[in-house]
């Protein structure tokens, strides 16, 4: 049995919450610059005193309209500073934060207010209230209803401008590490979402230890990052703590499309993403230079930088190398470091698996992508890269205070200070993750020599062919996604005769593939059909391919007609793939596939 333990780099104790964090900050560097907000076309800092007293008026507002200590309360936004601001008042109010997707919908949001016990919801705009409106009537619990764009919050913090300080203080200090931070629904691939209760303890324990480990990143002089994925997600909640514990700037982007104005503007020293986004910035960028004529410059430009990044993890970088890593530098590169803001050092990835392609690449163009791994149930992160050993192809090992065991099955389990203790009014559920002291994740991996953590697949989404043949989907679907021309994928096969997959075309990339390719004009509906673009897509499924056994091949494929996203129920707002959901979906195309 493969096991790896970290021993914790930070001293334990069981006081403190994350209440204390803002007022830390306001009593030692009052005026240092915490976060940004927009303010027009550039940027406006709020310095640690600001925003601890932001706090403290917010959280004093939310005592005197009721809320108490250990009541939970929704907050459903897109990713915006009021998002940060609630979520550090009401941990010094006392109460519990429940994140919501502003994307869910009303039965979602009905059960994830019910089952949590809510008395009140934040929400970002009156379109987001109007998600209530249907379903308000079976929440007896919920009392307050409290919109950001219609000034509530500067209401509510003026409503409680004459309140007690010793309430408040009495609030803050009734919290320590065992107290429930916070419920997080799991965005539930299958069934109803599981309220994960992570406590104060389970935050700060894993942030000062990650701090310790990654001075360089989140604690260097001038460490600034923006914000951009949904901060009802884990992944994004986790490094908005580490951002305010370790003393970075953080600045939040609610809207994807202005992220590269909004990169150039603010100019961060590291962001998180998912590979996606990795992916379509190298997508555009390949697209880019083939219809400027520049095409054979990128490719030679981008083998270098893989090269490179190569020859760095063997420890020997040739002279020749060196040089022709310089002149890329000035012609490729550079410019797109510019394009993320320029001082981009690193990034970190999470969420599926980036590829050994993409983090050789953005290592050789010189920003070194640490990616990890990590889930609800475990605060975020359980793995990561580190920078001063960097590994592609794998999540790193675990963070101080972490240990990670793989079972004979494969299953990576899981124990440390980051897991959860239980989830919320489900009992079953809890005693069936955590078995022995170990959470047991369902995913599947393996250890290296150094303690390094591989993951293979997810534990129930293994096929099984006809043939006997065990098969990971995540690998040949992951490969398939890096191809500009592909959007989204399911690989298919469990008790057929061999392997096969359904295919969506990626909208926002066909009009530059296909005018780069003789196709000017072609419309999504025509494209899956058109020999040219099939073709192409076989050229990806024949790169997939490489990366499995002949019987674990994709032998054929069908391109839908439809891509899947959130909104028609086949992606979780974490953009995970609703298997269950897509098969039944597409059952006739599954079976086409095979012959009827």
């Amino acid at each position: 049995m493969q096991e790896k333990i970290t021993p914790a780099l930070a001293p334990e104790t069981t006081e403190g919450s994350l209440a204390d964090l803002p007022d830390r900050h306001r009593r030692e560097n009052p005026t240092r610059a915490a976060f940004s907000v927009r303010d027009g076309a550039g940027w406006r800092d709020v310095s640690a005193k600001e925003f601890a007293d932001q706090v403290d008026a917010l959280a004093k507002g939310f005592l005197a309209s009721g809320v108490r200590p250990g009541d939970a309360v929704g907050i459903m936004s897109r990713t915006r500073y009021e998002w940060t601001l609630t979520d550090f008042a009401l941990w010094t109010a006392g109460a519990i934060p429940v994140p919501i997707y502003e994307t869910s919908s009303p039965d979602q949001v009905e059960w994830i207010l019910k089952d949590s016990g809510a008395v009140g919801v934040v929400v970002e705009s009156t379109k987001h209230q109007g998600a209530l409106s249907g379903v308000s009537a079976t929440l007896p619990s919920l009392t307050h209803t409290w919109v950001i764009d219609n000034g509530d919050l500067d209401s509510l913090a003026s409503s409680g401008a004459g309140s007690d300080d010793a309430t408040l203080v009495a609030a803050r200090d009734g919290v320590n590490r065992a107290s429930i931070a916070t419920i997080i629904y799991t965005s539930g691939t299958t069934g109803r979402p599981k309220g994960v209760e992570l406590t104060h303890g389970n935050f700060l324990d894993l942030t000062d230890n990650t701090v310790e480990k990654l001075k360089d990143v989140v604690a260097a002089p001038g460490a600034a990052t923006l914000l951009f994925l949904p901060l009802a997600h884990v992944f994004a909640r986790f490094i908005e703590v580490l951002c305010v514990h370790s003393g970075a700037k953080l600045a939040h982007s609610a809207d994807i499309k202005t992220l590269l104005d909004d990169f150039a503007s603010y100019q961060p020293t590291f962001i998180l993403a998912v590979p996606r986004v990795f992916e379509k910035v190298y997508n555009s960028a390949e697209a880019k230079a083939v219809a400027g004529g520049k095409g054979n410059i990128f490719a030679k430009a981008a083998d270098t930088a893989i090269a490179y990044s190569e020859a760095q993890e063997s420890g020997s970088v040739g002279f020749g190398l060196k040089a022709k890593h310089a002149v890329f530098d000035k012609l490729v590169y550079g410019k797109l470091r510019a394009a993320m803001g320029g001082k981009v050092q690193y990034a970190v990835s999470g969420g599926a698996p980036l590829g050994t392609r993409l983090g050789h690449f953005f290592r050789g163009i010189g920003v070194t992508i640490l990616e990890g791994y990590g889930l609800t149930e475990t605060t975020a992160p359980i793995c990561v890269n580190l920078p001063e050993r960097l590994k592609v192809g794998t999540v790193g090992p675990p963070l101080p205070g972490t240990a990670v065991r793989i079972a004979e099955d494969g299953e990576i389990l899981v124990q440390g200070h980051n897991v959860f203790g239980t989830y919320r009014n489900n009992p079953d559920a809890t005693a069936e993750a955590i078995r022995d002291g170990w959470f047991h994740t369902g995913d599947i991996g393996e250890l290296d020599d150094d303690g390094y953590l591989k993951i293979t697949g997810r534990k129930k989404e293994i096929l099984v062919t006809a043939g006997g043949k065990n098969v990971a989907p995540a690998v040949l679907e992951d490969r398939l996604r890096a191809h500009p021309l592909v959007s989204q994928c399911i690989v298919v096969g469990d008790q057929k005769p061999f392997i096969a997959a359904l295919v969506t075309i990626d909208e926002e990339m066909l009009p530059m593939w296909a005018a780069n390719n003789g196709l000017e004009g072609i419309t999504p509906a025509q494209a899956r059909t058109n020999e040219t673009v099939l073709a192409e897509i076989q050229k990806a499924v024949d790169e997939a391919n490489t990366a499995v056994s002949k019987a674990e091949s994709i032998r054929k494929f069908a391109v839908l007609e439809n891509d899947f996203t959130e909104e028609t129920g086949h992606l979780t707002p974490s953009l995970k793939l609703k298997r269950n959901v897509v098969m039944r979906d597409f059952a006739d195309e599954v079976d086409a596939l095979y012959g009827g």
